[in-house]
C-alpha cells in the first residue's frame, strides 16, 4: 500500500476531527456525515490518496484542498476558528514520539536507521522488512 505524504495526512487528521466533532457535512453544506466510511472516503479524496481516481485528479484534489486549508474555508476553522485548525494540522499539545524508551537496544547508542545503512553496506538480506531487534540480530548486535 503506498505511503501518504505529510500533506495527505494532515488532510486526512483534520477531516476525520472535523467527522469526530460532529462538523464534517456532505459536500461542504449538506446534512452532517453519520458514517464513519463515508467520513473516511470524503477524507481520502480530499487528501488526493483515494484509489477511485487518476493520480492527476489525486493531485488536484490534494492542490484544492491545501488551498481551502490556507484559506480557513474548512468546516473547523469556520465553526471553531483558524486558530483551532492551525492547533489540529500542526499537532499543538501532542506528544512526541519517544526515540525508543525502554525497548532501546541493549548498546543504546544506534538507532534503526543506522543499523539498516550498516545493513545495506554488509548487503544483509530482507532488511527492509526488518525491525530493529532484527536488524540487531542480523548484525550481531
Amino acid at each position: 500500500m503506498p505511503k501518504q505524504s505529510e500533506a495527505q495526512r494532515e488532510t486526512v487528521e483534520r477531516v476525520m476531527h472535523e467527522y469526530k466533532q460532529g462538523e464534517l457535512k456532505i459536500r461542504g453544506s449538506g446534512p452532517k456525515v453519520k458514517s464513519r466510511r463515508q467520513a473516511i472516503a470524503i477524507a481520502l479524496n480530499e487528501a488526493g490518496a483515494t484509489n477511485q481516481e487518476s493520480p492527476a485528479e489525486n493531485r488536484r484534489n490534494l492542490r484544492r484542498t491545501k488551498g481551502k486549508e490556507r484559506r480557513g474555508e474548512t468546516a473547523e476553522a469556520e465553526t471553531e476558528g483558524k486558530a483551532a485548525q492551525e492547533r489540529t494540522l500542526h499537532g499543538a499539545g501532542r506528544r512526541s514520539r519517544s526515540s525508543g524508551g525502554s525497548r532501546a537496544s541493549a548498546r543504546g547508542d544506534e538507532s534503526k536507521s543506522d543499523l539498516y545503512a550498516e545493513a545495506r553496506r554488509r548487503n544483509v538480506p530482507g532488511r527492509s522488512k526488518m525491525s530493529k531487534g532484527e536488524l540487531e540480530r542480523a548484525l550481531g548486535h
